[in-house]
């Protein structure tokens, strides 16, 4: 892929740092070098200690990411909200695990991608999951569709400036009807979960009440870190775990079998375009059933 931009007075005069407030990294600038890639100044090449002059105009040739061999591929079904040349951004479903792992090396979301991809016949074919959710956990997904996104999108989460929220049903009512969980998560020792410990890592969980119901409320939810199973340790641990949640004690006897978390929008500034991207996803049937 190809990318360019113009030298103004107020960007660093070394194309190293130029490139890096691109998002291009040294780590990134090394591996474009090793593995085919090239850095321009007009259609001249030139290497990171060149010296930059205003209205230059920079380019860089990224090579292409092939294929692994050992990621399989699946033609799996996968619902896309959007897509262009730099995202992609899908709804994924409840049961599909993200990553490939021991469990399933086969058909996970970076598999269906890596699928649809290749039916694109897109030049680059490894997915880059940007915001990961557990397998039971359904909702949006964002993807980077090659190396530079992936710098920018991680740049965006490191900045706080790529918004999530979560919509999820938890036990019981009597919330406030705004508050924030500050509580340290850390795994749990003896088991698969996490915990609260004062040796974890800090955390903190926002909510809002959106519905009370007789027994049980749903709310909307804002992470401000991104613990693992945070959500769903953070309710459990002030005594309203999410429905359906049976590893952090959820009730289950609500008609839901998966813990009712779903990952209702997603918006950030797109690095390339400058313009706002928004994206919603509604709650699932299976969710909306045990609000009715």
């Amino acid at each position: 892929m190809k990318f360019s931009w113009t030298v103004t007075k107020n960007d660093p005069q070394s194309l190293k740092k130029f490139l890096n407030t691109k998002g291009i990294s040294h780590r990134m600038y090394k591996r474009t070098k090793t593995n085919g890639g090239s850095f321009l100044i007009g259609d001249q090449p030139v290497d990171g200690t060149v010296s930059l002059h205003v209205g230059d105009r920079v380019v860089v040739k990224l090579p292409a990411e092939v294929s692994d061999p050992n990621v399989a591929v699946s033609h799996g079904p996968i619902r896309i909200l959007y897509e262009d040349d730099n995202w992609l951004v899908v709804d994924k479903q409840a049961g599909l695990t993200v990553v490939p792992g021991p469990a399933n090396r086969d058909d996970t979301l970076v598999n269906r991608v890596k699928g649809h991809l290749m039916s694109e016949r897109a030049e680059n074919l490894v997915p880059h999951i940007i915001t990961r959710l557990d397998r039971f956990t359904s909702g949006i997904v964002l993807i980077a569709k090659h190396q530079l996104a992936n710098s920018l999108a991680n740049e965006l989460l490191a900045a706080k400036h790529l918004h999530k929220k979560y919509q999820a049903v938890v036990a019981g009512v009597g919330l406030p009807d705004h508050d924030l969980i500050d509580k340290p998560i850390a795994k749990d020792p003896e088991g698969y979960g996490q915990i609260i410990s004062p040796e974890g890592k800090s955390a903190q969980t926002e909510y809002w009440v959106n519905r009370a119901l007789v027994d049980r409320t749903l709310v909307d939810v804002v992470l401000h870190t991104g613990r693992t199973h945070q959500i769903r340790v953070h309710f459990a641990s002030i005594g309203h775990p999410l429905l359906g949640d049976e590893l952090y004690h959820g009730p289950m006897n609500f008609g839901i079998n998966r813990q009712a978390l779903h990952a209702t929008e997603l918006s950030f500034e797109d690095p390339f375009s400058n313009r706002g991207l928004s994206f919603k996803s509604q709650l699932p049937q299976d969710i909306s059933a045990v609000l009715d």
